[in-house]
């Protein structure tokens, strides 16, 4: 029944999908069989009238689809197959027969379907034409010719093609010409930058990697284009003040390109319709005697024969004033106005143009200010986000990733890896690695050598200098582990109190990826993970020590006890067999009394040794307290667990321990309880291993004694 039910919920979506294409192949046959049978005119009638309702659904359909963001070819499928039995109605109710001069109307179809719809809706349409075609003559007309139909159906192609590949070719043109009138817009918006000397931002702008993840008030482009922005707003505003105030014609600021060689428009207003666009050479005419005085030039009663260098053809002013803008002695842009009239510029107006210069400088400078406070916050953003991540890591692996994953924020790489370093054996190791041709380097270990990363460690500096990396001549790791050959690469050393912990390792395939823009932040970065480095490895000797004996290493008395806790609630679940082991030495305190202490901690680590060489991955071994030691087993039966003691009290008994007194040999007794025949519970298991223990040593010690059926029973 519910195969059924499932059958007859796929058959209503098919239908429900597939509704208009089947009104139209409906629509088609009806259009057939009244060419062959020439159906009554109320019948016709009718069938026009729905036909004319169900393409305007089919319109209307396909208008909501193209306002939706799916994907879909169908919509203009079945508008177009409808629209293709329109056609064909059409052509045989005015021709009668489809042979005559109305059949282009079919072209003009395949056109505008190639055009509006998609390619695989455009081949399904022409597809169906023909068909239809082919329906009309060979059933309903009885022709049986195929040269007509093979004829309209290769122009119904041709026509469509085309049409498809015109209009790819024309928008293909339109996106090229848009990005390139983009590109050009954003390279003199860096120029403008250049030149008022927003250059690190500029910089970052366009060698930053673009990226979905990147917000808004993260872009430097943004930032930078609002600042350009603002300068010009600025400059207009004092140019336009000038001109109508002085009666000027025309007021012009013209600025330093980066080069220092030419100058170019920044802002101007005039009454001239004629302008050169520039850029200009600096020293030419009036400008180089600007640049070269630093002081401000008069021209006065010129001829139409003089040349100005903004203007194309005879000189149409009388006056001419340049100021110089100057920003630290230096000469950054001129100031250029002219009038028509013959009215020389007073020295009240040129202490005017001189304070104007001094506006448009102020302008300049704030946006510097304002391009360096926002970067500033960017960059503090960023940090902040990466001192939050690297401070919830906890253990070395979560530093790792988050390292890479702020790293990633900073500055775009293609290459990233972190190494630690190993003072004591002077070797270095990569701990972990993403990119291109990483994961063979994960793990690789090498000793101190030439290479950067051992430099930088070595010398506590980043390294190579700028970032600019020569493969040639150049080792990051050695010269067998080396990651792909890339332009840029930096390596950060992670330091703690100026003690090396290793780096960080950052590569890239663009040049110049770790400028001045970013190296710095990058440098604080590599400080924070090698705080969360040195936090992460004192967290994890924390966790050892909170869990583990200080002399064997084994685990200590609390943790087994969290230990076994666990390991018995899982045997219950299971219903699986877990034995307990209570292991003694035998007479140590006439170890410690004879050889003294330090021999008496030899022999514990010996026997911790022993019980860490002999146990199996899923046993836990402790150090309960004194001479005493706890073995945990699972899935362990009392015959295995009999066993395992027996090895462990063979492997202790031939073990000789060197002592300044002497070979030193010692023994243990054993004593085993098995759940759930010697308890259900952790106490219960415990006691009646310890007695099983205590039986040992009554017995003469040197043995292992389990706890019986009976025993446990009685316990």
């Amino acid at each position: 029944m519910d195969l059924l039910v499932r059958a007859l919920l796929a058959l209503r979506s098919t239908v429900r999908r597939f509704a208009w294409i089947v009104l139209a192949i409906a629509f088609g046959a009806g259009l057939v069989a009244d060419s062959a049978l020439h159906l009554e005119a109320r019948w016709l009638y009718a069938a026009i009238a729905f036909y004319g309702l169900v393409l305007l659904a089919s319109i209307r359909r396909r208008i909501r689809h193209a306002a939706s963001e799916e994907q879909s070819a169908l919509p203009d499928t079945e508008l177009g197959m409808l629209l293709a039995v329109g056609v064909m109605g059409t052509i045989l109710a005015a021709d009668g027969g489809l042979d005559g001069s109305t059949w282009p109307l079919a072209y003009v179809l395949c056109v505008l379907v190639s055009v509006l719809a998609a390619p695989a809706a455009t081949v399904v349409v022409v597809g169906w034409l023909v068909t239809l075609e082919a329906s009309v003559r060979f059933l309903a007309q009885t022709d049986a010719s195929l040269v007509p139909l093979l004829v309209h159906g290769a122009f119904c192609s041709v026509f469509s093609v085309i049409a498809m590949a015109v209009l790819r070719v024309e928008i293909a043109r339109i996106r090229l010409h848009s990005r390139s009138r983009v590109e050009a817009e954003i390279e003199r918006m860096h120029d403008a930058a250049r030149s008022y000397r927003l250059l690190s931002a500029t910089r970052r702008a366009a060698n930053a990697a673009p990226s979905a993840a990147v917000a808004a008030d993260d872009d430097p482009s943004r930032l930078v284009r609002s600042s350009v922005e603002e300068i010009h707003q600025a400059a207009l505003f004092a140019l336009e003040l000038l001109r109508r105030s002085m009666n000027l014609n025309t007021a012009m600021l013209l600025w330093l390109t980066d080069t220092g060689t030419h100058l170019r428009i920044s802002e101007l207003t005039s009454d001239s319709e004629e302008l050169c666009e520039g850029p200009f050479q600096v020293g030419d005419g009036i400008f180089g005697a600007v640049v070269a005085d630093r002081r401000v030039v008069l021209l006065s009663d010129l001829k139409s024969s003089y040349r100005l260098p903004y203007y194309p053809g005879a000189c149409p002013v009388r006056h001419v004033a340049a100021v110089p803008v100057l920003e630290h002695d230096r000469v950054r842009g001129i100031l250029v106005v002219d009038r028509r009239d013959d009215e020389p510029f007073s020295a009240e107006e040129q202490e005017i143009l001189s304070a104007a210069t001094r506006y448009v400088l102020r302008a300049i400078q704030n946006e510097r200010v304002f391009v360096q406070l926002e970067r500033a916050k960017v960059e503090q953003g960023k940090l902040y986000r990466a001192a939050r991540a690297l401070g919830a890591a906890l253990s070395e692996r979560d530093v790792v990733e988050a390292s890479v994953r702020s790293a990633r924020e900073v500055a775009a790489f293609d290459f990233a890896a972190i190494t630690i370093y190993d003072e004591a054996k002077k070797t270095h190791e990569i701990r972990a690695a993403s990119g291109d041709g990483s994961e063979a380097l994960v793990g690789a270990r090498y000793r101190h050598n030439a290479g950067l990363v051992s430099m930088v460690v070595q010398n506590r500096y980043p390294l190579p200098y700028k970032g600019e990396f020569d493969a040639a001549h150049q080792v990051i790791f050695t010269a067998r582990t080396q990651p792909p050959a890339m332009p840029s690469m930096l390596v950060l050393p992670l330091l703690v109190h100026e003690r090396p912990l290793g780096t960080l390792v950052l590569g890239a395939r663009r040049r110049n990826a770790f400028g001045d823009s970013v190296r710095p932040t990058l440098e604080v970065l590599a400080s924070h993970v090698a705080v969360s480095l040195s936090n992460a490895r004192m967290v994890k000797r924390l966790e050892e020590l909170a869990t583990s004996d200080g002399l064997t290493g084994l685990l200590n008395k609390r943790a087994m006890l969290e230990m076994a806790e666990s390991k018995i609630a899982a045997a219950v679940r299971f219903s699986r067999n877990m034995s307990v082991m209570i292991i003694d030495l035998d007479h140590f305190k006439g170890v410690n009394d004879t050889y003294g202490h330090d021999i008496g901690d030899v022999v514990l680590k010996g026997l911790g040794g022993i019980l860490r060489k002999t146990k199996r991955a899923t046993d836990a071994v402790a150090r309960f307290g004194g001479e005493e030691f706890i073995v945990l087993c699972e899935e362990t039966d009392s015959e295995g667990a009999t066993l395992l003691a027996e090895r462990i009290r063979e492997e202790l008994q031939k073990h000789v321990f060197q002592t300044p007194k002497g070979p030193l040999q010692v023994t243990c007794s054993v004593g085993v309880a098995t759940f759930p025949e010697a308890g259900r519970d952790w106490e219960a298991l415990f006691k009646s291993a310890d007695e099983a223990l205590y039986v040992s040593k009554r017995s003469g010690r040197n043995r292992v004694t389990h706890c019986s059926s009976r025993r446990a029973r009685a316990a």
